[in-house]
């Protein structure tokens, strides 16, 4: 079986978070196709979990889906940061809580067909008050849920970002929950 080669990257357009491009392959039959990709800088996300057992949820307007979501609090890496930094800085930043304690859970690609964002996702059931410090143009209402709530959301479809749902699953199964 022959492999897909790329012949071209043409960049379409550079913006704040992502880079537009337009890929010429060689697919395994021989003939081109033109491919859309979008590159990513990579994220991180975390599940915050209180002293009562409620995660804490981030709700905020994403202009993409023309809606409110429901999310776990995630953001991009900044340079040079690793994705448990960027993580624990997000958590802060949109919950107003921190953590010295942030183990790793998942990472995944959250559109395969035609971007290369990865996401890394953790959790942290070790949280200590502190402040928001929130982006000048980020606005978010922080709310907390049980987990047997959010799983509930999920399959009523009131959750349907990908990665809090990849999230929420996993925790749960990691915790045996």
């Amino acid at each position: 079986m022959s492999e897909y080669k790329r012949l071209k990257r043409q960049q379409i357009h550079h913006g704040h978070i992502i880079d537009v491009y337009t890929d010429t392959m060689e697919l395994p039959n021989g003939n081109t196709a033109d491919w859309d990709f979008i590159g990513h800088k990579g994220a991180a996300a975390i599940v915050p979990v209180d002293k009562d057992g409620k995660i804490i949820m981030v709700r905020q307007y994403r202009n993409a889906i023309e809606k409110y979501s429901l999310e776990i609090p995630a953001g991009g890496l900044n340079p040079g940061e690793d994705m448990k930094t960027c993580a624990t800085r997000e958590l802060e930043e949109e919950t107003g809580y921190q953590s010295d304690k942030v183990e790793h859970l998942i990472d995944l690609y959250t559109t395969v067909a035609f971007c290369n964002e990865k996401i890394g996702i953790y959790y942290s059931n070790d949280l200590t008050p502190s402040a928001q410090h929130l982006d000048e143009d980020e606005f978010v209402t922080v709310e907390k849920y049980t987990l047997d709530e959010l799983v509930q959301y999920i399959f009523d479809g009131v959750i349907d970002d990908a990665k809090t749902i990849s999230a929420i699953l996993a925790y749960k199964t990691k915790m045996g929950l």
